[in-house]
């Protein structure tokens, strides 16, 4: 079998690349400049250890357009987005997909922790096997296409099997750390990003308690994020957490309360997988999970239609924040997933 796969210049993609290449296919390699930290050299050495192909694929025009303009747009609106969820839907998976079906590749495969599971006729990503690793959350927007032609060869595999295994292989990348930050922000001053790539400065205004007394005077609403307690920039002699943001408002709610939280909300954006889109008003069971790698918490889905959704959870989970996924699982498996919207108010 002929494969592409995207290549980032780190330890899972590179290895990736080997243990396909064990199983007996033909391997090729892409990397997506998709920003000026794409890590170029590091993909070009990591495919001339490994012996293979490299691709390089400019998707720099849409990576602005479709995940720096949603990141900045989201962050001006009051809510936290997750930038690696809206590059797996509109960039990253989709430019590998069409440059494969394009130039004769049967599949593509990324370094991904998580599985692909068919059944009846239907695709979707399953929890990896390493659960620290898993990955699963950000690959919920995938279409029916592009998984019924990926393979994520890390899937069983625990990250430091991985290192082992890549060291024996002589790989230079095999004790290479990795970075928590945003890609394209790697200084991780996302603000300054925002402010930069939309040319509008910070607005101040006001924190404000749950019941809207004032506290004290904030930086511009794109500095703050629901749960957020350091750098918050004010001091009230007791350790406060952002609980909501309100870009109507340009206020910014602080609570001394760590354990605030929701159990109720609504999502947008539904993509199905595991399942057939649903009736509107048809009421789904599922294990909810609304933080990358937060707990599994059972939930009634109540389908609205046109990619809406009522979700209620059993147990209320602190850091519900618009603009995060929401992932629905079934022993393991995606079902669908959606973007927080809104809070529902008790």
């Amino acid at each position: 079998m002929r494969i592409l796969l995207g290549i980032s210049g780190g330890l899972d993609s590179a290895y990736a690349a080997k243990k396909l290449i064990a199983e007996g296919h033909e391997v090729e390699g892409a990397i997506l400049a998709l920003h000026p930290y794409a890590e170029i050299e590091s993909a070009r050495e990591a495919a001339r250890q490994i012996g293979i192909p490299l691709h390089e694929i400019d998707g720099r025009e849409r990576f602005r357009a479709l995940v720096q303009k949603e990141f900045a747009s989201e962050y001006l609106r009051g809510r936290t987005p997750n930038p690696c969820v809206i590059c797996n839907r509109t960039v990253k998976l989709p430019l590998l997909y069409e440059y494969a079906m394009a130039n004769g590749f049967d599949r593509i495969a990324t370094g991904h922790y998580a599985f692909v599971k068919e059944e009846n006729g239907r695709y979707a990503i399953a929890m990896g096997r390493d659960a620290s690793r898993d990955q699963s959350y950000v690959l919920w927007p995938l279409s029916q296409e592009i998984l019924s032609r990926l393979c994520l060869p890390l899937a069983d595999m625990e990250k430091e099997d991985i290192r082992t295994a890549a060291r024996e292989e002589g790989l230079s990348v095999a004790d290479r750390k990795e970075s928590r930050e945003i890609c394209f922000i790697p200084d991780g001053d996302y603000a300054g990003f925002i402010r930069d790539f939309a040319g509008i400065p910070a607005k101040e205004g006001d924190f404000v308690d749950e019941n809207g007394k004032v506290l004290g005077r904030h930086a511009g609403i794109l500095n703050y994020t629901v749960g957020q307690r350091k750098g918050l920039g004010i001091s009230l002699g007791k350790r406060m957490f952002v609980t909501a943001i309100s870009a109507e408002n340009n206020t910014v709610t602080l609570s001394d309360d760590p354990n605030v939280t929701v159990s109720e909300f609504f999502i947008e954006s539904a993509v199905f997988s595991g399942l057939c889109e649903p009736a509107q008003g048809e009421v789904l069971a599922a294990q909810a999970r609304v933080r990358y790698q937060s707990p599994l918490r059972t939930a009634q889905v109540t389908y609205l239609g046109q990619g809406r959704a009522h979700v209620m959870l059993s147990e209320p989970a602190r850091a519900v924040t618009p603009g995060q996924s929401a992932v629905f699982y079934k022993d393991g498996t995606v079902l669908f997933g959606g973007i927080i919207a809104d809070i529902a108010k008790a």
